[in-house]
């Protein structure tokens, strides 16, 4: 597979193939920290402080402007999550790589219908030849529209809200909030836990090998897991984003087997280290505010929610990328969009794989 090798992206604070088997769904990074959050109310100003300082933030109005889609059901939310696989920085130091800069490794846009019960995230394989709109870099430079780039370099080329912007360009979805995780956080997030535990139906080898069973998996062991590609099953995304669920479940079943709720200091260092990996939208951009929006989620059932791949068909020039399959996606944007029922042709994903 091919490399990408854009330059990396500065984090400022002011400004993946086929349909997957039926399974049950990862739940959002978002909405865990979130609720980890709901119990610093009693850490104090200082330590409210100190993890409201943690997360970074872009204005998404500033940086997009008014170019972006109207809301159609006012009380429907839809949020765009990324999983940032830069190799620089404190994550080079966490697994090397030939990969510079910073990947959306994992983006999923999580559809939360108007009344907050059943939500859907829709995923978008990294390898999908789209078209990204005219944007402005991190460091406000214009940066000119281009067809066929691969999906997950339009980040480490533009940043978040470009990513933001190009979602919503090719689904006509308005994107309300977007949260980015970076790996070196999650990596501590992992430690403060004091590792997790997933089970593997099939061995990973490679970087990492694992036999299929149990394992007990520390920080950067973590990190290598989720980044696992080419030593698991057929080498796809799929196989990838397999991998990555598994470890969430596993990861969401460790918090709730620690009671984290109940042991303010360890609630206080696993908020520290889940707050340090995140970027948001400036509206999600403090700890009151992730509080409420996880407090307005308590009607969704995460063990309901349901994921789907976003339909791809094989790209006709090159065999190792994919391109959006229609009419599937427009039916499945559609159904977002309008927050109605997901039809099932439109989940239909031609691709067996991704590259």
């Amino acid at each position: 597979m091919t490399q990408d090798t854009a330059a990396p992206s500065r984090r400022r604070t002011d400004d993946g193939g086929a349909r997957p088997r039926k399974r049950r769904v990862l739940r959002i990074v978002l909405l865990v920290l979130a609720l980890l959050l709901l119990g610093t109310a009693g850490a104090g100003w200082w330590a409210y402080s100190h993890l409201d300082g943690n997360i970074s933030s872009v204005d998404l109005d500033k940086a997009i402007g008014d170019d972006r889609p109207q809301k159609v059901v006012a009380g429907a939310q839809n949020v765009l999550v990324l999983g940032s696989d830069s190799r620089a920085g404190a994550n080079g130091d966490l697994d090397h790589g030939d990969v510079s800069g910073a990947r959306s490794d994992t983006t999923m846009l999580i559809h939360i219908p108007e009344g907050r019960s059943k939500a859907t995230a829709i995923s978008i394989p990294r390898d999908t030849l789209v078209t990204r709109p005219d944007c402005k870099d991190e460091d406000g430079k214009g940066i000119p529209s281009q067809k066929r780039v691969m999906f997950n370099s339009i980040f480490s080329a533009a940043g978040p809200a470009c990513v933001v912007k190009t979602v919503e360009q090719m689904s006509g979805v308005r994107v309300d909030h977007f949260v980015v995780v970076d790996f070196a956080g999650f990596k501590d997030l992992v430690d403060a836990l004091g590792g997790v535990t997933v089970k593997l139906d099939k061995p990973i080898k490679g970087g990492l090998d694992l036999d299929a069973g149990e394992h007990r998996l520390n920080g950067a062991d973590s990190l290598k897991f989720v980044r696992t590609r080419h030593g698991y099953a057929d080498g796809s995304d799929l196989g990838r984003i397999s991998l990555q669920q598994t470890f969430m479940m596993g990861m969401l079943k460790e918090i709730k087997n620690q009671d984290a709720f109940g042991n303010p200091a360890r609630l206080y260092k696993l908020a520290d280290a889940g707050t340090k990996s995140l970027t948001t939208d400036s509206d999600l951009a403090s700890l009151t505010a992730l509080a409420d929006f996880a407090k307005s989620m308590k009607g969704v059932d995460p063990d309901t929610m349901e994921t789907i791949m976003l339909p791809v068909a094989y790209d006709k020039v090159d065999k190792n990328r994919v391109v959006v399959a229609e009419p599937q996606a427009t039916q499945l944007w559609d159904a977002l969009r309008k927050d109605e029922k997901i039809p099932a042709s439109a989940k239909d994903s031609p691709a067996k794989g991704t590259g």
